[in-house]
């Protein structure tokens, strides 16, 4: 079960990708972990979430990498826990974290894989993103990891409208 907070979905995911191929994050040159097998680049900022764009920018900087190449993993208050929705591009719907992305990039044509982590009702919103999960959400947590594995893998091996059109 993971008892972490909701803000590291993106992390969490990337892990999990990592564990099945039996790989293993390593520093990279900027602000950045990553791992590489068959052409699959997995990366994991070292930044602060809402700076994650100079994790972007410094892996750009690295590797011969075109931003529709790039699937940013993130968390969302605005859709209901699990729900997963992909996007070729467009604003940052007020994530700091893309919010960063977008401005060090220069650019909202960034793909985007959004995990829905609900919006509180009666909490602040800062808190509730460090907060941990709910029980029940907790409970399901493993499934929504999984499916959203399978999004990024569905993006690797079609193309984002595919992605799209299934997720969405």
């Amino acid at each position: 079960m993971y008892r972490r907070t909701k803000h590291n979905l993106g992390g969490w995911v990337i892990e999990k990708i990592c564990d099945g191929f039996d790989l293993r994050l390593r520093p990279g040159k900027g602000h950045y972990y990553y791992a590489e097998k068959d052409g699959l680049l997995l990366v994991r900022p070292t930044t602060f979430v809402n700076n994650s764009g100079i994790a972007v920018y410094d892996l750009l900087l690295d590797f011969p990498l075109f931003l529709e190449g790039i699937l940013i993993v993130l968390d969302d208050m605005d859709l209901p826990f699990g729900k997963l929705r992909i996007r070729g591009g467009g604003s940052s719907g007020g994530h700091k974290g893309l919010t960063s992305v977008i401005y060090h990039c220069d650019s909202e044509e960034i793909p985007r894989l959004r995990i829905g982590i609900g919006r509180p009702e009666c909490v602040d919103e800062v808190d509730w993103v460090l907060s941990p999960f709910p029980r029940g959400e907790e409970e399901k947590l493993t499934e929504v990891i999984e499916k959203a594995r399978n999004a990024i893998f569905l993006w690797v091996n079609e193309d984002i409208k595919t992605a799209m059109s299934r997720i969405n």
